[in-house]
């Protein structure tokens, strides 16, 4: 059987290896000649320039003889209109592109067996075109040690978050039913839309001491066997405490924070809290597990006291959604935290229903007590995953 053959361009190769190579050479020339015309004088010599500059590399001799191509083509093009002397010239530089052309075969992979072998004009080509790729090989060693750099602050800043964040909360969980500053005093609040004024009731002993240490303190959320053990936050938008921890510090995990309105107490129908999606797992990051109806099995309680009652909750729902347009008609999760009749009411369980992964058992009526825990979802453009959940104690 004959051999077969490896030919591009007019070139024959031995190997696939130098084939393969030879293939890539032909397609970038291929796509360097639909940028330009040749034609234009201005723009081959710009071109030349480019190469001349080490903007284009090659691997095989199809390149040199692209290279040699696009040489000859500049020096036509300098010619023009030069008369006799353009001809003396054409002479000299077909000389200097034949000595170009073999130094540049003798330095392609480092085959140069002695400089010495080469005439005078050659060495200077050869030292030249050297000096060039020494120069490339240091840019390119700063530059990657640039990379390294910023990608090490980054990783050092992402675990130094990491870790305070894990720190933190193991400090703060140290502190629930604590009486070091339990001292709350009677609270009179004012109904937000209404005059009366009502006392709310006494704060749970287990968190007056954290209470006092953050007045934003609204809660506390855990799931047994998991990372969520934490504080939950609320204030007067849903902004701030996306990037500030319990202690008010700036903090690119943020917090988990209760939706600024949704109410305690008296309490809204719906509670929702948000948290981020962090890659490490921390506040909502693992959330997602719950993808999986396994994971929901043996994960299906959820313990949300706020810092008035205690409380328990049986997941309902799983579903992924977006964020949608103000003005667009569609059921938004996020915007529903009271349901004005029974009717509304399931409407939105239905809605939840159709879009939750898969189907739990558990339902609820007009007048339970749900819970939403809300993250993103980077899935999806401006993706939201939620996992809904009703009180059973």
């Amino acid at each position: 059987m004959a051999a077969q053959q490896h030919i591009v361009a007019g070139r024959q190769f031995r190997t696939k290896a130098d084939y393969e190579a030879a293939v890539r050479d032909k397609k970038k020339i291929d796509i360097i000649k639909s940028k330009i015309n040749m034609n234009q004088p201005k723009e081959v010599i710009q071109l030349y320039e480019q190469m001349q500059q080490g903007a284009y590399h090659f691997e095989t001799m199809v390149g040199n003889d692209f290279d040699d191509e696009i040489y000859e083509l500049v020096e036509s093009y300098k010619e023009q209109g030069k008369g006799e002397k353009g001809r003396r010239q054409k002479n000299k530089t077909a000389n200097e592109k034949k000595k170009r052309s073999k130094s540049h075969k003798a330095i392609k992979g480092g085959k140069i067996s002695s400089v010495e072998d080469f005439d005078e004009d050659m060495k200077r080509e050869i030292e030249a075109q050297l000096r060039a790729a020494e120069r490339r090989r240091k840019w390119i060693v700063v530059l990657c040690s640039l990379c390294a750099m910023v990608s090490f602050g980054y990783f050092f800043v992402y675990y130094f978050y990491a870790e305070r964040t894990n720190t933190d909360y193991e400090k703060l969980a140290g502190l629930k039913d604590s009486q070091m500053l339990a001292d709350v005093g009677e609270r009179i609040i004012v109904v937000r839309g209404e005059e009366e004024e009502i006392v709310l009731p006494d704060i749970l002993d287990e968190y007056k001491t954290l209470y006092n240490k953050n007045k934003k303190l609204i809660g506390w959320l855990k799931i047994d066997d998991t990372i969520i053990d934490y504080p939950v936050m609320q204030t007067s938008n849903n902004e701030y405490y996306l990037t500030y921890n319990f202690h008010q510090e700036y903090d690119k995990n943020g917090s988990i924070f209760m939706d600024f309105q949704c109410k305690a107490y008296p309490r809204s129908q719906n509670l929702i809290l948000y948290g981020h999606h962090m890659k490490s797992g921390q506040m909502f990051g693992d959330l997602e597990k719950y993808t999986k109806k396994s994971y929901y099995e043996s994960h299906s309680v959820i313990q949300f006291d706020t810092i008035y009652e205690k409380g328990t909750y049986q997941v309902m729902y799983v579903f992924r959604a977006k964020v949608l347009k103000e003005n667009e008609i569609a059921f938004k999760y996020y915007q529903f935290i009271n349901a004005n009749s029974p009717e509304e009411f399931n409407s939105n369980m239905k809605e939840m229903a159709a879009m939750s992964l898969y189907d739990t058992g558990v339902t609820a009526e007009y007048g339970d007590e749900l819970l939403t825990l809300s993250t993103c979802d980077n899935s999806q453009t401006d993706g939201r995953f939620a996992v809904v959940a009703k009180r059973i104690q």
